[in-house]
């Protein structure tokens, strides 16, 4: 390494990027037993939660009206944009690990850590709060018996603690945990029959609103609602009366409303992400992780939309209840016993997003533990090749936190760890896909392939350097019309680019989100910053289009670069600015013990820096998928191939 200062190797450590380019996929500690219809019931039963049965009431009363249709469309467009970045690195990378995997192998380690860290909190707080849900549901279905009878006797007086400690949620997580650390296996069996009743359930809603629905829901015209906005507020005259439901219609409250719903709505698709996790777990990963995550939205989308609609067709929106629309709309069309239907499809909804709440919390603990960033225990397997360590900590963890603590105040934090993973993901496909080269792992080859691809290197390298030298200087002329294949100087180009574009992306959210008053007050200062944040930002995804992307093919990619993923980071981070002062200070808290944790044990213990120590690059800044060297694999057997095919099937017959 060429002699630098202190300060310049340390940021050197921080930005070194996992290099998986000499494993396989087969190298897994993990058992691979999992189908691709396992991780599609895995997705829908995450993402498809007890909000499908709560969430449409609330967002069509207070902001869509019958238009909430709509926005669960708009928020399941920007959901696809994350979920298509996620599923191209699937293909790319299909180890365990998500998000905090894909940003190790492209922006390095600092930002893996942090993303992995708001990971780990994101789904100790998802866990939690579906369980003591889950509690609260049953206990309605008992007539709350078993909360009065623990507010009798074992009330807790303390600001920030639960009005009482629900050992039912306890028991319920530590029962799952036990279930995931026997295998995944038996895991994936049980999620499938919940969520095949989930579907059935919701299947039934659908069906029985197109029966006893009434279209005129649809068409509720402005008088009548002001008329109904007279009665319930006792008026004696109804002139000068403004209706509180909007001005009726398929969207009462315009289409500001339908928007303000779909960023309500994007949150009922988080989840889809747990399928990343599952990379070392899925028998043929490269295909089943896109596929996963692409039907799993899609499912979800239809049955968010179809509810929806057949819930504002049963009862007019203005009536709907806000905490459980679909009893109350049965009772209104006079199917009250299917009340007990919804209940149990809401029982087995939530069973499902505790499940897929609990299933990645110990992959991502596993990956980080396993690359020397979190203790190594948690890296520990079982003989029946499950996380086990991983898992038995993270249930004691959710155990207590639902056990102690009152998680209304805490849920916002699982918002940030998630709209931040899907953020660096996107940006990591925009910055991956500009590079020079980027591959994960090459077939096995016999002498003569090798032979004839070393050649092909060669050239292409001797390309690549002509290229480079010609290119030594910046200029606006290679900003605008850079070479036709990528070289590091494009790369690089990129790189500054993606970097602008986020700053630009803040810049807008900011301006949008607390300067909306000047804005709408047509001041000048406010719209020529927007003016110029817009511009900025149109420019930089032209510039970053011009730029010469990889060609190299794998089994899913991202459709329109750089615009796809350049929008998903918008709405992510827009949506990330919404959020509470209070969310951001709790949030530092966390942050704060995470650098603690990284910064005095995972630094010195990361698995990618012993494995640079003999290196003359320590801390080294290149692409963690590089591209092997096919004459390194000249001298392996020919039937590698072969003893690779049964390799993935011994070890799923350990299972």
């Amino acid at each position: 390494m060429l002699p630098c200062g202190p300060a310049l190797s340390f940021i050197r450590c921080l930005v070194r990027k996992k290099n998986v380019s000499g494993e396989s996929p087969e190298d897994s500690k993990l058992c691979r037993c999992l189908s691709t219809v396992d991780l599609i019931a895995l997705g829908v039963g995450s993402t498809l939660g007890a909000g499908v049965y709560v969430l449409a009431g609330e967002v069509a009363k207070s902001d869509s009206g019958p238009s909430i249709v709509v926005s669960f469309l708009i928020a399941a467009l920007a959901s696809v944009m994350a979920g298509l970045c996620y599923a191209e690195f699937g293909a790319r990378v299909p180890k365990t690990g998500s998000a905090y995997l894909y940003t190790y192998v492209t922006v390095g380690e600092l930002w893996a850590f942090i993303t992995g860290w708001n990971l780990i909190l994101s789904y100790v707080i998802g866990t939690s709060s579906v369980a003591r849900a889950w509690s609260g549901t049953f206990d309605e279905l008992l007539g709350k018996q078993i909360g009065h009878f623990f507010k009798t006797y074992f009330r807790m007086n303390y600001s920030g603690l639960a009005e009482y400690p629900d050992f039912f949620a306890v028991f319920l997580i530590l029962l799952l945990s036990g279930l995931l650390s026997f295998g995944v296996k038996e895991s994936a069996w049980v999620n499938k029959i919940f969520t095949a009743i989930n579907i059935l359930v919701l299947l039934f809603v659908m069906i029985s609103g197109f029966v006893k629905g009434d279209p005129d829901n649809w068409k509720i015209s402005e008088e009548y609602l002001i008329n109904y906005t007279g009665e319930t507020e006792n008026l004696s005259s109804y002139e000068n009366v403004t209706s509180i439901y909007g001005s009726g219609g398929f969207m009462p409250y315009g289409f500001t409303g339908t928007l303000a719903g779909a960023a309500t709505c994007f949150y009922a698709f988080v989840g889809f992400d747990c399928i990343a996790t599952t990379g070392e777990e899925v028998k043929n990963p490269q295909k089943a992780i896109p596929i996963g995550i692409v039907v799993s939205l899609l499912v979800c989308f239809m049955a968010y939309f179809g509810v929806s609609a057949a819930l504002t067709l049963m009862m007019p929106y203005y009536l709907l209840d806000e905490k459980s629309p679909l009893p109350v709309a049965f009772e209104y069309v006079g199917w009250g016993p299917a009340k007990y239907v919804v209940a149990v499809g809401s029982l087995c909804a939530l069973s499902t997003s505790l499940l897929g709440s609990m299933f990645p919390l110990p992959r991502i603990l596993f990956a980080m533990a396993r690359d020397g960033l979190l203790f190594s225990f948690l890296a520990k397997v079982s003989k029946r090749l499950a996380p086990v360590s991983a898992t038995l900590t993270a249930g004691v963890i959710s155990a207590i936190m639902a056990f102690l603590f009152d998680l209304k105040a805490l849920v916002d934090m699982m918002s940030i760890g998630t709209l931040l993973a899907y953020s660096l993901v996107a940006t990591c496909v925009l910055i991956l896909r500009y590079q020079p080269s980027l591959t994960y792992e090459q077939p096995k080859y016999s002498s003569e392939k090798a032979a004839l691809a070393a050649s092909e290197k060669e050239a292409a390298v001797s390309e690549s350097q002509i290229r480079m030298i010609e290119e030594t200087s910046f200029s606006l002329q290679a900003l605008i019309n850079p070479s036709s294949l990528p070289t590091e100087q494009t790369a690089t180009t990129v790189n500054f680019l993606v970097g602008l574009l986020a700053f630009l992306v803040c810049g807008l959210s900011v301006l949008t989100t607390y300067g909306i008053h000047f804005i709408a007050n047509l001041e000048p200062w406010s719209i020529g910053l927007l003016a110029v944040l817009v511009v900025s930002f149109i420019i930089t995804i032209l510039l970053i289009q011009r730029q010469p992307q990889n060609q190299q093919k794998v089994a899913f990619m991202v459709p329109l670069l750089p615009f796809l993923p350049s929008f998903s980071i918008l709405v992510n981070i827009y949506l990330m600015v919404q959020l509470s002062t209070e969310t951001w200070i709790r949030f530092s808290f966390w942050m704060a013990l995470g650098f603690l944790i990284y910064f005095t044990y995972g630094i010195r213990h990361s698995l990618e820096g012993h494995r640079s120590n003999g290196d003359d690059d320590s801390c080294s800044e290149n692409s963690g998928l590089q591209e092997k060297n096919p004459v390194e694999e000249v001298d392996e057997p020919e039937n590698a191939n072969e003893n690779d095919q049964f390799l993935a099937h011994e070890r799923t017959s350990e299972c």
